[in-house]
Formats: C-alpha cells, sequence, structure tokens
C-alpha cells in the first residue's frame, strides 16, 4: 500500500514518459493531500465555530436559568408580601367591624342619653318656672305688705322699724331680680340659635338709648365704631350688650368724664369685639370669678347687681363658638374682648 506523501522509488530502466507520469502522479497526490488539508482546517473551524457557538448557548441558558432562579424567588417574596398585605387588610375590616361595631353602640347610648338630657331639660324648665312661679308669690306679697305697712302704719312705727321694712323690701325686690335673672340664664343656655348677619354697631346703640331714657340725667361719652357686623342669634346678642354695655354704664356712674367705647381689633383670622369703660374697673388677681354665676366683685352697697350678668354673657358667647376674657385695672376702667363664631 502506498503511503500519501511519501516519496516513491524509482523503478529501474524506466523511460520519460515514465517519469513524467510518475511526477504527474506525485503531483496529484500532493493537491490530493492539500485539498484535505483545506477541508480538515475548515472542519476544524466548524468545529471550533460549534463548539463557541454552544458555550455562548450554554451560556444564555445560565443566564436564563438564573434569571428564572431570581424570577421565582421575587414571585415567592412577592406572595409571601401579599400573604402578609391580605392578613393586614383582614385585621382592618375586622378592626373596622369591630369600630363600626362600638360606634353603633355609642350612637345608640348618646341618642338614650340625648334622650334622657332632653326630658331633663324639659323636666328642668317645668321646674324652674313651677319655683319661679311659686317664689314671686311670696315675694310679692313680702314687698306689698311691707310697702303697705310702710303707708299705712308709717306713724305707728319707730324709724328702727320702718328701716327694717324697707330693708325687707330691698331683699325681696332683689330676690326677685335675682328668679329672673336665673331663669334667664337657663333660657340662654338652652334657647336654639337663629343665626343672622347683624349690625353690631346697631344694636350697642339701641342699648345705650333704653340705659339713657333709664337715666336722662347722666351724660356719658359713648364712641361706637361704625359698620361692625357678625353671624349671630338676634335675641341673644340683644341680652349680651344689654349686660356688657349695661354693665360698664353702671360701673362708671361714680366716675367725672365717664367713658364707654364698643369697637374690634385689627388683625387675626377671627374679628375680635370689645367693651371699654373707664369706670371701677377690678383687681386682674379676681378675673377667674368673672364669669362663675354668683361672683361679684364689687359690694352691692357700691354697684347693684346680681351676679349673674357675666355669667350669662360667657355661655351666650359660647353657644356662639367664641370665647369672652377681660383685662382692667382697679379704678382705671375694663376692657371686656370677645370673639363670636370662633373655631377655637
Amino acid at each position: 500500500m502506498m503511503l500519501v506523501g511519501a516519496p516513491m522509488a524509482a523503478p529501474n530502466n524506466v523511460g520519460r514518459d515514465d517519469v513524467q507520469d510518475y511526477v504527474s502522479a506525485m503531483l496529484n497526490i500532493l493537491e490530493d493531500s492539500s485539498d484535505e488539508k483545506n477541508r480538515l482546517a475548515d472542519t476544524e473551524r466548524a468545529v471550533l465555530n460549534i463548539l463557541d457557538d454552544y458555550v455562548e448557548e450554554r451560556t444564555r441558558v445560565n443566564a436564563t436559568q438564573i434569571a428564572l432562579v431570581n424570577i421565582l424567588e421575587d414571585a415567592n417574596e412577592e406572595r409571601l408580601a401579599l400573604s402578609d398585605t391580605q392578613s393586614a387588610v383582614l385585621n382592618i375590616l375586622e378592626d373596622f367591624e369591630a369600630e363600626k361595631d362600638n360606634v353603633e353602640r355609642i350612637n345608640f347610648e348618646l341618642k338614650r342619653a340625648n334622650g334622657a338630657v332632653e326630658t331633663a331639660n324639659s323636666e328642668l324648665e317645668a321646674f324652674s318656672y313651677s319655683v319661679a312661679h311659686d317664689m314671686r308669690a311670696p315675694l310679692r306679697s313680702i314687698d306689698g305688705f311691707s310697702l303697705a305697712l310702710l303707708e299705712d302704719c308709717a306713724d305707728q312705727l319707730p324709724e328702727d322699724g320702718k328701716g327694717y321694712l324697707r330693708h325687707i323690701r330691698d331683699a325681696a325686690q332683689y330676690m326677685a331680680r335675682l328668679i329672673d335673672d336665673l331663669l334667664a340664664l337657663s333660657r340662654v343656655s338652652r334657647a336654639d340659635l337663629n343665626l343672622a348677619d347683624i349690625d353690631l354697631s346697631d344694636e350697642v346703640h339701641a342699648t345705650v338709648e333704653r340705659l339713657k331714657r333709664s337715666a336722662p340725667a347722666r351724660a356719658v361719652e359713648m364712641v361706637i365704631a361704625p359698620g361692625l357686623v357678625a353671624s349671630a342669634d338676634p335675641r341673644l346678642i340683644g341680652i349680651l350688650f344689654d349686660n356688657l354695655i349695661g354693665n360698664a354704664w353702671k360701673f362708671s356712674v361714680h366716675t367725672p368724664s365717664p367713658r364707654i367705647e364698643f369697637g374690634s381689633l385689627a388683625g387675626g383670622q377671627t374679628e375680635v369685639f370689645f367693651v371699654r369703660d373707664n369706670g371701677a374697673g377690678f383687681d386682674m388677681d379676681y378675673a377667674a370669678k368673672l364669669f362663675v354665676p354668683f361672683q361679684r366683685l364689687h359690694k352691692v352697697s357700691e354697684f347693684d347687681g346680681t351676679g349673674i350678668g357675666l355669667a350669662t354673657v360667657q355661655r351666650i358667647v359660647a353657644r356662639h363658638g367664641g370665647r369672652i376674657w377681660a383685662e382692667a385695672k382697679v379704678d382705671c376702667g375694663a376692657t371686656f374682648y370677645f370673639t363670636l363664631g370662633e373655631d377655637a
């Protein structure tokens, strides 16, 4: 068998043609060997390309597997988070149902309490009017018979006796005023609010005119800011100014040049109104007692009154969602500030 590429032994006694044939054969063998070598190189390159493609595909497969694993892990975490969310929502719903039950129970209790309060208020109102009527009758008798004694039996009574009767009459009249003031305070606390835009300046003018008619000899300087308007109940605002302006009028009675002012403070989200006088004033150490019923900062012998007026004013202001406070100095007057409709 002849090996490819191996030199062939030249036969003995060969001619020129034989040599040429031999050379041609050798050249053909070499050409075939070169072609085979090229095919082998091409095959090797193809195999290497296949191997490269396989490595890349394997890398992509590995990356895909890793991505799938990550997706599965994320899906598992998301499922756990969703499960936690569902549990939280269920807990919230359970809490909401429990709270709803509590609210319904509270509403039921409130309705029942409101019914009891309305019943109590009705009974209290009926009782108040009954007591007031029953108390007024003997007070009128005490006052009337005391006056009759003073008029019909004056010559039979000593001066001390007449003085006692006058004290009895004063006490009876004071008690009657106290009953009226207490009833007014009770009505203010229970009355329905009928809000309307009110010219407070006009209300103050009306109050001052009533005071002037009751004491025409008094000369009081009035300073009333024009056009001050607020949303309020007309009837209750009338009572408020009857007390505030009335107090300023009363406590400035001993002042040589009395002056009363009504106005408002500039600035601020809520308008602040004030009533100011230059009268007796009071010690600010006792300011906490101002709006407490029956608490007085002056003696009855100095200034008349029942100690109910400012308590009534405070309740009217509170009914309107506002607040009231005061500043004063003894013998230098007082200023009462108040708001209406304040959300505070």
